[in-house]
């Protein structure tokens, strides 16, 4: 095998599971050791520096990084990082002079951008600053796109939203209420350099099954029930409620409709619940709130009395071992007052002319780079939901970053594949002979319970926030869970002299020192067999008095520090690793190693 290159940002960045799954990098370990020392603006602005928005994602982020975590390995339970997240934001003290700036002198590049969701307000984010002149069309009364109309206020407070917002509009963003776009081809005569969309997903899925047309006054298509109930235009809905489909959009509509006078609510699911697009917090909070989630059936129609509606009929289903087919067992009518379908969205374009370059595939979605976000005319970008249909609000940030880099470069006529480069700050975290600059004990505590306001009273007002945050002592025990994934063991193999000091002491038998060979082979005779092919296998240069090589197991490590703490010669260290992602204006990094 080659010797590992180290000095390549990416080998280290993927060891750090939590940070590499995050769409947006942020610095998970960092930010929560900053909190452990009850640095909380410091952790704030750590986060905000990629994610954008740590309160609101503190609180509705789908977690990506939360299924990478390494702790998930040890106990099944990964540390609660976004309502860690959650906790920076809630006790910073105020950070406003820490935030960007625009300059006084603009640079005579002037931006559009069509919707104020999560991905054009990065873009704006990260444009101002390098003194742009960004304007934003957006079509309703509020900024936040599907921040604002599609998570009901009991999960992410308006306060919350308006004031993360709004350290990016006070740098002077020129944002235009009430003014849709209604023609790409008229906005692109105003002359604008660039153009970026975020209109997000905007159209829900309808249900065509017979009685649909008869039923329409209580048929509700899910996102466009959520906003009308943001915007304060529906404040009832009936008594039995079935809601048809069960992703994060439903669980939101299954409690917004238990706030709103239902009593008996049903989601209905055509699949197992291992099949659920829902993430599993949110399963557990509806249920919490006697929401009924029945599973396997299938809508057939709307049952309709005299002209209203009274029910739905389901076929009940049996699926195979891989809910691939299923057999009819029966069919059941349930009672209902309304329905509300989240099954699903879909992009809408009808305001962009298909005459001007802008190239569409056959699901009527714009061809758009993945790497650059440009579309098929230049100076044109997507992202965000607009770019590859419904994910997530961190991805829409992710989006934006790239967006903007690519904006930037598209306005000075450099080429816009040539991304810059990340750099990686790699130091030493010891502090004597076996004292290291962070928490290295494992720590048996189990994962934090998020205490909710009781049941009687968060039924009271839609405004009432379900999720009370972290105590002082929940968030102690739950940063000591973090296991440090950033505080590598770097191995300097001139100093080892082959004493086995090491792999007697790892208490997870992630080290051996053997014989090189084909990395498929050597991973057969390690300490313990390696196979999580997703994970780097360590491997040093050849060792000074035998020729064989220190292979480590980068997935079964707990960065405990122990190899470097019983190391006779020093051979190992543990060094914290920061990896420096680029955003746009900034140089290329300088690699640092310690």
């Amino acid at each position: 095998m080659q010797p590992t290159n180290i000095k390549d940002p990416d080998y280290f960045h993927k060891v750090v599971d939590c940070q590499w799954a995050c769409p947006a990098h942020t610095n998970v370990p960092e930010y929560i050791r900053l909190i452990a020392q009850g640095r909380y603006s410091d952790a704030y602005m750590v986060n905000r520096d990629s994610n954008v928005f740590p309160g609101i994602l503190g609180r509705v982020c789908d977690r990506p990084c939360e299924p990478a975590c390494r702790r998930g390995r040890i106990d099944g339970k990964p540390v609660a990082i976004c309502r860690l997240k959650r906790v920076a934001a809630d006790l910073r003290d105020d950070i406003t002079s820490r935030l960007p700036t625009a300059p006084n002198q603009k640079n005579g590049k002037r931006i559009a951008l069509v919707g104020a969701g999560p991905a054009s307000l990065t873009v704006a984010n990260d444009l101002m600053p390098l003194g742009y002149s960004v304007t934003i069309f957006e079509k309703y009364g509020k900024p936040g796109g599907l921040m604002r109309t599609n998570i009901p206020s009991f999960r992410l407070p308006e306060g919350t939203l308006d004031e993360e917002i709004d350290y990016i509009l006070r740098m002077g963003v020129d944002i235009r209420y009430n003014a849709p776009v209604e023609s790409m081809k008229d906005l692109l005569a105003e002359g604008y350099d660039a153009v970026f969309v975020g209109t997000g997903a905007p159209r829900g899925k309808d249900l065509d099954v017979p009685g649909r047309a008869e039923a329409a006054a209580n048929i509700h298509i899910g996102i466009d029930w959520l906003e009308s109930i943001a915007f304060g235009h529906v404040d009832k809905i009936g008594e039995n409620v079935l809601i048809i489909g069960v992703g994060n959009t439903a669980m939101d509509c299954c409690r917004s409709a238990r706030r709103l006078g239902g009593r008996d609510i049903k989601v209905m699911a055509r699949r197992p619940r291992q099949y659920f697009k829902a993430s599993p917090w949110e399963l557990e909070d509806a249920e919490e709130e006697q929401v009924e989630i029945l599973i396997n059936h299938a809508p057939l129609r709307f049952v309709m009395e005299n002209g209203k509606l009274v029910g739905m009929e389901f076929e009940r289903l049996e699926w195979d071992a891989k809910a691939r087919n299923s057999t009819r067992l029966d069919t059941i009518i349930l009672p209902c007052d309304d329905v509300i379908l989240a099954i699903g969205q879909d992009n809408a374009f009808p305001w962009i002319e298909r005459d001007l370059g802008i190239e569409f595939n056959k699901w009527d979605m714009p061809a758009v780079d993945e790497k650059t976000l440009q579309s098929s005319r230049p100076g044109v970008f997507f992202g965000g939901d607009a770019a590859w249909g419904p994910k997530n609000i961190i991805w829409a940030v992710a989006h934006g970053h790239e967006a903007a880099i690519s904006i930037d470069k598209y306005c000075q006529g450099l080429p816009l594949d040539e991304r810059p480069p990340a750099g990686m700050n790699l130091r030493t975290t010891k502090m004597g002979i076996s004292e290291w600059a962070y928490s290295n004990d494992y720590n048996p505590a189990k994962r934090q319970k998020m205490q909710h306001v009781d049941l009687e009273q968060r039924f009271r007002d839609l405004k009432i926030e379900v999720e009370l945050g972290f105590s002082a002592e929940q968030t102690a025990r739950e940063v000591e869970r973090c296991l440090n994934c950033d505080v590598q063991t770097v191995f300097t193999a001139k100093r080892c002299i082959e004493c086995d000091a090491c792999i007697d002491i790892c208490p997870v038998q992630c080290l051996t020192i053997t014989r090189d060979g084909a990395e498929e082979e050597v991973r057969t005779r390690l300490s313990a067999p390696a196979i999580n092919l997703d994970q780097a296998l360590y491997a040093s240069g050849a060792l000074p008095h035998t020729g064989r090589l220190m292979f480590k197991d980068e997935d079964v490590c707990v960065h405990c520090g122990l190899c470097a703490e019983r190391c006779p010669t020093a051979a190992w260290d543990m060094q914290k690793f920061e990896v420096l992602i680029q955003l746009a204006g900034s140089e290329a990094c300088t690699t640092q190693l310690a």
